[in-house]
């Protein structure tokens, strides 16, 4: 109809009805154009055109397919308040002045492919009720899309943003897609909404960051930070594998409603049916944690085997691992239970893929990877001195003990030294459960009184006896004083008399004491081998609330 036409003034079809389809393809407008409240029936092309003037498209509906890939836009381009019913495509399209897309509605795909922004992009309030792509877009100034829905995927893959981007109030109820994307400058992304996944894998930033999300899953695979960041999260589940930071790096959980800059809270009403607001943290694989901060976050499934410097990792608020399953289990022999401690959701990945595993070890997520107890040790170990530099003995307990239960089950160690360490776990879980020393030193102590009442105590206390010899011819007196050796035991041995001589006997070995008393020669044996394990229990124990209770 008007393809390839030139016009030289100003072009005025403010209001006007297109009936049939509107060509204006390769059309160039020298003056401003004027389409306002126009109507447009059928398709319409503006593929190629050039705008030197004004553009003013507002409230324009466009029933059909509207085409502006292409197009340059020298001046300021007003979509505002548009209707696209159709699929709306601006392509490599060039706007060199603003862009007005404020409270437009999108019923159809929204295609912004390679479209180059050089000034303000202003999309406040728009609607996009299908997918918007604006993949490999330029903006080279604000990008503000506050307030803008997005009711299906959202695409800035490979988008570069070199000023600031707004999406404060956005909703979005599909995945929004910032993959390979580059922030050149500081930004400040939300507070949005997204029901879906935000995600930021391989996406750049060169300046400070501040994020603002509820969302429920957050990737930043591979994302590259050159300057500080903080990410502030509701309901979401953050994928940080082999991210890249220089600088200090904070994730945390916001308790309550994010709130806008006019004081009102963003509305969550999309993520009401999630379980919980709480943030979980899925994976740190190949990250550097010398300058991570995690605030109340949930660790319990997350994944830390290849993570670098974990030892400086910093832990403020409530951050929580997983446990060990706490039943008693008697289908067994011997029956198992495993005491509360902290654990790592890769122990829980092996132990669940051991023959023969317990029931209550979670089993491993596709794509979690399979790690063993040489790959974990020295995790549990990494995060043992975590905990003792932040002055949290008592967590850094649990986390000895899953690094020696690692080291227990590792195949590179000798035998001998797997014996050791299995006797260490058993008779205190490596000084660390005093419940279990005071069990095993009780049994002790029994044991040793009933073996002193059986053999260990004398018949009767000996005698002692002096004989002298008095010269014949008068003179000094010279006197032996013997005793008698102790008699084994006979008849009933088991009387509250031997008992209580038992017990004294007991306790003094407790305490590495010896009793005095009169024993027979296998009750010295047995006192002796009581002096020698019965203290080490007791200090086992001592060692072991000593571990629970020091800061």
């Amino acid at each position: 109809m008007f393809e390839s036409a030139t016009f030289e003034g100003d072009a005025k079809f403010d209001s006007v009805t297109f009936e049939g389809d509107a060509r204006f393809h390769t059309a160039t407008f020298k003056g401003a154009a004027g389409f306002a409240w126009a109507t447009f029936m059928g398709h319409t092309w503006f593929t190629s055109a050039a705008f030197e003037g004004a553009a003013r498209f507002t409230e324009a509906v466009f029933n059909g397919e509207a085409w502006f890939a292409s197009t340059t836009f020298q001046s300021n381009a007003g979509f505002g308040r548009a209707t696209f019913d159709g699929h709306a495509g601006f392509a490599s399209a060039t706007f060199r002045n603003d862009a007005w897309f404020a409270s437009t509605t999108f019923k159809r795909n929204a295609t912004f492919h390679l479209t180059v922004f050089e000034s303000v992009a202003w999309f406040m309030s728009a609607a996009f009720e299908r997918d918007a792509w604006f993949e490999s877009a330029t903006f080279k100034r604000r990008a503000s899309f506050d307030s803008a829905a997005f009711r299906n995927g959202a695409e800035f893959g490979a988008t570069t943003f070199e000023s600031d981007a707004g999406f404060g109030a956005a909703t979005f109820e599909g995945d929004v897609r910032f993959g390979s994307a580059t922030f050149v400058q500081a930004v400040s992304v939300g507070p949005l909404v997204c029901t879906g996944r935000v995600m930021l894998s391989e996406a750049v930033f060169g300046g400070p960051a501040t994020f603002d999300f509820a969302t429920r899953r957050l990737e930043c695979r591979r994302t590259r930070w050159s300057s500080t960041a903080e990410i502030r999260l509701r309901y979401a589940t953050v994928d940080f594998a082999h991210a890249v930071f220089e600088y200090p790096l904070t994730i945390a959980a916001e308790a309550d409603l994010f709130v806008l800059p006019d004081g009102s809270q963003l509305a969550e009403d999309s993520l009401v049916s999630s379980p919980g607001s709480g943030v979980r943290v899925a994976s740190l694989r190949g990250v550097d944690a010398a300058h991570l901060v995690l605030s109340d976050v949930d660790l319990s499934g997350c994944l830390f085997a290849g993570t670098v410097h974990l030892d400086q990792l910093r832990l403020e608020g409530a951050c929580t691992f997983d446990a060990v399953p706490p039943a008693m289990h008697w289908l067994r022999w011997p029956p198992v239970r495993f005491t509360e401690r902290r654990s790592l959701a890769e122990e829980h990945h092996w132990r669940a893929s051991q023959p023969g595993a317990i029931h209550g070890w979670n089993v491993a997520v596709l794509g979690a990877g399979r790690v063993g107890p040489l790959q974990l040790a020295p995790v549990y170990r990494a995060l043992r001195k975590a905990f003792e530099d932040g002055k949290h003995e008592p967590g850094a307990a649990d986390f000895y003990y899953g690094e020696m239960e690692m080291r227990r089950h590792a195949g590179d160690i000798p035998r001998s030294e797997r014996g050791l360490l299995t006797t260490y776990w058993a008779l205190s879980g490596y000084g660390l459960r005093a419940s279990r020393a005071m069990a095993w030193l009780g049994a002790a102590m029994l044991l040793t009184i009933v073996l002193l009442m059986a053999v260990g105590l004398a018949r009767d206390t000996p005698k002692q006896t002096a004989t002298g010899t008095i010269p014949a011819g008068g003179g000094k007196i010279t006197f032996e004083i013997d005793k008698d050796d102790p008699k084994n035991p006979t008849g009933n041995r088991f009387t509250g008399e031997r008992f209580e001589q038992a017990l004294n006997v007991t306790l003094n070995s407790v305490v590495f004491r010896s009793s005095g008393q009169d024993l027979t020669t296998s009750g010295t044996y047995i006192e002796m081998v009581s002096r020698l394990t019965e203290p080490v229990l007791l200090g086992l124990a001592v060692l072991a609330v000593r571990n629970r209770v020091k800061r």
